[in-house]
């Protein structure tokens, strides 16, 4: 099967010649496995590894924006700073400056950045060649920052801060929420659009668990979240896209209403986090939704052995024999993870070239 073949007919439970499959790694991981194998770019490890999808995106267009020598990039489009950050053996890009932290009343938002997603900020000319060359694969579009209410905002206001302005919903945060909404909305639409239906997946973020429960409470996601998001959902079917969305951490609780939402794949399942165990997922929810993740950057893969490894794939593959699953890491493969373990993952799913 090509892998778009192998993609639909397994979302909607027909079978496969073996589960899709999908790759995320942090940069430092994706440059040891190009040294290992002797591969010049990213999308030729994608290759080896048999991940099933590739992105179209609109390129960046607008008005400059500065970047440090390093590669961090320092202005964000909402006006927010980021540096690279060393852990020790890699660096995560994180936010410094959060222009809206100290903001008290929504007179002090005049002002603020508003980026557009229109033809003179990014270029959508492009996206019909894009998805002409990726044709045989599953095309995919948007990404965990769209429209990411709770991380997107966090990285302008302040991690405390948005808690607190979820508790209060504060004027700053519907007023931010408005403007994240808007723009992520319009640039997916047009990009949609442009791809002219030939993008299989919108793929949309919001990181709504922590490793033991919900970061909100049910009726604040139903409040401030759900119809935002529901707006985004539509809008890939309407353009003919089945809608992915990622969320880190025990999102259990909220299952049902995504489902109720019309959400069709859930990325990245966590399965370590609180109730988000692969079985009990395909118990209660097998045929609802689909899933998208499920093999442990926290455990399995970088702590097991390459039989354990194998072994919880072969379990996806007997929970979802018929489809339902697209098995990939829970998150980006972190650094000391051993290489014979990812190995292991994308030989027994069965899409490792030789």
């Amino acid at each position: 099967m090509r892998p778009k073949e192998r993609f639909l007919s397994a979302m909607h439970y027909k079978g496969y010649d073996r589960p899709p499959a999908r790759y995320y790694a942090c940069t430092e991981i994706t440059e040891m496995l190009c040294t290992r194998y002797s591969l010049g770019t990213e999308l030729e490890l994608r290759e080896k590894l048999g991940c099933d999808f590739r992105l179209v995106d609109p390129a960046y267009v607008g008005p400059p924006r500065r970047f440090f020598p390093s590669g961090g990039l320092e202005d964000g489009l909402w006006g927010e700073k980021y540096e690279m950050l060393s852990f020790g053996q890699g660096a995560y890009r994180e936010s410094v400056y959060q222009p809206c932290r100290n903001m008290v009343t929504i007179d002090d938002m005049e002002g603020f950045p508003n980026p557009k997603p229109s033809a003179d900020w990014y270029d959508y000319s492009t996206i019909a060649g894009q998805c002409e060359t990726f044709k045989d694969y599953v095309v995919w579009a948007g990404g965990t920052s769209v429209p990411d209410f709770y991380n997107g905002i966090s990285r302008v206001r302040g991690v405390e801060q948005i808690l607190m302005d979820i508790a209060t919903e504060d004027p700053i945060l519907i007023r931010l929420l408005d403007l994240f909404e808007e723009f992520f909305y319009e640039k997916s639409r047009r990009t949609l659009e442009a791809g002219r239906g030939k993008i299989d997946v919108l793929c949309i973020g919001d990181d709504l668990g922590t490793q033991n429960d919900l970061l909100i409470s049910p009726a604040s996601f139903d409040r401030l979240f759900a119809p935002r998001l529901k707006r985004f959902i539509d809008l890939g079917h309407e353009f003919g896209s089945l809608v992915m969305m990622h969320s880190c951490g025990s999102v259990y609780k909220l299952i049902p209403r995504l489902i109720e939402l019309g959400l069709d794949i859930l990325e990245v399942v966590q399965v370590d986090a609180a109730n988000m165990g692969i079985e009990k997922l395909h118990a209660e929810f097998y045929g609802k939704i689909c899933f998208c993740g499920s093999m442990s950057v926290q455990s399995t893969l970088p702590f097991g052995t390459k039989q354990e490894v194998k072994e919880e794939v072969e379990k996806r593959k007997r929970l979802f024999r018929d489809g339902g699953m697209v098995i990939a890491p829970t998150h980006q493969i972190q650094v000391g993870t051993p290489p014979e373990n990812i190995e292991a993952m994308y030989r027994a799913i069965g899409s490792l070239k030789r």
